[in-house]
């Protein structure tokens, strides 16, 4: 079983319907374990900006930050809290312009990103990308997507 909380703090006419933020987030989610609690936050250039320079120190937007939550050992949930995904709406749509990609996929791959990050996946070195931008792919694919990385 899947929480998935979403919260939208940009304009709602840049974003995709709850439904299918649900949905790519669960299928990535599907990839290694059976329940998970996370939340989605959806923010603003401004929101993001401050976001980005307080925990990467970066002046800037990026499109999507992951937020890992280390539950106490103390602490037994019968769901385990995997953290959160910011995604900010304005980058998204136009790297997907930028991009030549529909924004629907884009948005697909970046939810789907943001999960693996908390999934414990990275992309540090080459390897980790590797197995990461595969797994995402597969992900895609079997969502009807084009694999997000053959343009770049």
């Amino acid at each position: 079983m899947y929480q998935i909380n979403i919260q939208l703090a940009a304009d709602k006419t840049l974003i995709p319907k709850r439904s299918l933020l649900r949905k790519w987030a669960s299928c990535a989610l599907a990839r290694k374990t059976a329940a998970a609690e996370i939340t989605i936050r959806i923010v603003d250039g401004e929101e993001m900006r401050a976001l980005n320079a307080t925990y990467r120190q970066k002046n800037g937007l990026t499109n999507v930050l992951s937020f890992p939550f280390t539950v106490p050992e103390v602490v037994k949930l019968e769901i385990p809290i995997l953290g959160d995904i910011v995604v900010c709406a304005e980058v998204v749509n136009r790297e997907a312009h930028e991009q030549e990609k529909s924004s629907e996929s884009h948005w697909a791959h970046m939810i789907i990103h943001g999960v693996f990050h908390l999934l414990g996946y990275d992309h540090e070195t080459d390897k980790e990308a590797e197995i990461m931008e595969g797994l995402e792919t597969e992900i895609m694919q079997r969502l009807g997507y084009n694999n997000p990385y053959e343009n770049e």
